[in-house]
């Protein structure tokens, strides 16, 4: 009875604490669901009522387009380099480009696929150190490429665009970054990760979640003045500012001791005090989606721990140390959001744990143990409060996937939270293990596929 009663109390503590926690973060939510609809509203009536929707598809941003960088990395991805960039080649409606593609010495697998893509556009360069480093020191190999082409053939970059070695780029983009970039320093368009019919659940969760991401989140972020922070692939930065940051961290932009260097870039710059974007342009009347980048996210679980661990330690770990805490008040909300990973977890762990005690009491109860569960009525209120905030929080996720994926996503998306919930937890626990181990010192990529079928 002793033991009973004490399980009972440990389950309402961590009840307690979890539905406190949570209660802020749906509060939190709840402001940024606001923020978005009342912008989406008017937008509605102000904007859209007086001017015509533009497309990427016919609009022509400029006469006379600029040359435009774009850099890959690549560490050990021989089998899909090749197809990337033969797809790249084939897709983009745009003329003045060089893809700047980065291996490693001790890399001759994806040196040879690499190589055996033969295009004047395509430009192999050799890091010389053995691989991997980071993905970072690799960008900065590539943006000293750049530099010597650029001195080479007297022309500067307009602008500088990122991708993986996996990606499927979209044929307007250059298009859109060309056309948009003499307003802002930083571009981010919408990453939309393929569905893998082979991993619903691992790899499909990555699309539930940034379909809300980059859907809202990133267009609340720049309504209440936070810079976007950069996802590291369909992404273009304005030559100049990139300079800047060059010229601040002796010639290499981007940081190499960091394992989310793409997200700290758009930080960065606008600390700088110049303005990021985050644009969402429709393909052409009639087309589904918008120009984004696509492609295959990890469809194991041990690929997604590992890989949700980086973002977590880079961001709110390391990030923390790195970025602190400057700017104005939606810049610091934004990045306490951000960094509130590890933290969620923990809320995570200790609201299952409370839900195994109380069940495991419950059963105990009805199979006829004499004993009953403890629960205070003020936890029973909060935690009805919560189940209401989940609903909703529920049928946002629900939307958000549907509008992107389609109806079936859409419902999908809703056990899948509690697949994501896994996974935001061992990632957790990983990326604390790193940083207390004095952080990852080395790119930690996954396995990537590229798609057999490209999406349009």
């Amino acid at each position: 009875m002793a033991a009973a009663s004490f399980l009972s109390r440990l389950a309402a503590e961590l009840a307690l604490f979890a539905g406190a926690g949570f209660l802020l973060f749906a509060v939190n939510d709840l402001a940024v669901d606001i923020i978005y609809f009342a912008r989406r509203i008017w937008r509605s009536l102000t904007v859209y009522s007086r001017h015509q929707r533009a497309y990427a598809s016919y609009y022509v941003f400029n006469k006379d387009p600029g040359f435009i960088a774009v850099l890959v990395p690549a560490w050990d991805e021989a089998p899909v380099i090749a197809a990337m960039l033969k797809a790249t080649l084939a897709r983009l409606d745009y003329d003045d480009y060089r893809l700047f593609v980065g291996y490693y010495r001790n890399d001759p697998a994806t040196a040879a696929a690499i190589a055996s893509v033969r295009d004047e556009h395509v430009q192999a360069v050799e890091v010389d150190a053995d691989g991997p480093t980071t993905k970072a020191d690799c960008l900065n190999h590539l943006y000293d490429a750049l530099i010597e082409y650029e001195n080479g053939t007297d022309r500067a970059a307009k602008a500088v665009v990122l991708h993986d070695a996996e990606d499927v780029v979209h044929r307007y983009e250059l298009r859109v970054f060309d056309g948009l970039i003499d307003r802002a320093a930083v571009i981010q368009l919408p990453v939309l990760p393929l569905i893998d019919p082979n991993s619903r659940w691992i790899s499909g969760h990555y699309c539930d979640e940034f379909a809300e991401a980059h859907v809202k989140e990133l267009v609340v972020r720049e309504a209440v003045g936070a810079a976007i922070p950069l996802a590291g692939v369909g992404c273009a930065i304005a030559r100049k500012p990139l300079a800047q940051l060059a010229a601040l961290e002796d010639g290499k932009p981007f940081a190499s001791g960091s394992m989310t260097e793409d997200y700290e870039v758009g930080l960065r710059i606008g600390a700088l005090g110049l303005k990021t974007m985050f644009v969402r342009i429709p393909a052409g009347p009639g087309e589904p989606g918008v120009v984004a980048s696509r492609g295959h996210f990890p469809s194991t679980l041990g690929a997604a721990v590992r890989q949700k661990a980086r973002w977590l330690g880079g961001i709110a770990l390391s990030g923390w140390d790195r970025l602190g805490w400057s700017g104005g008040i939606g810049e610091r909300w934004m990045r306490m959001r951000d960094r509130r990973g590890p933290l969620a977890a923990l809320l995570l762990l200790a609201a299952y744990a409370a839900a195994l005690l109380w069940s495991q009491i419950w059963l105990a109860q009805a199979l006829g143990a004499p004993i009953q569960a403890q629960v205070n009525p003020a936890i029973v209120t909060l935690l009805t409060i919560n189940g209401w905030l989940l609903a909703w929080r529920v049928l946002m996720r629900a939307g958000f996937t549907a509008s992107a994926y389609g109806w079936r996503e859409g419902l999908l998306s809703i056990p899948r939270l509690v697949v994501g919930n896994v996974i935001a937890m061992l990632a957790a626990a990983r990326a604390v293990s790193l940083h207390i181990a004095g952080g990852a010192t080395r790119w930690d990529k996954t396995r990537h596929i590229f798609p057999a079928e490209l999406p349009q």
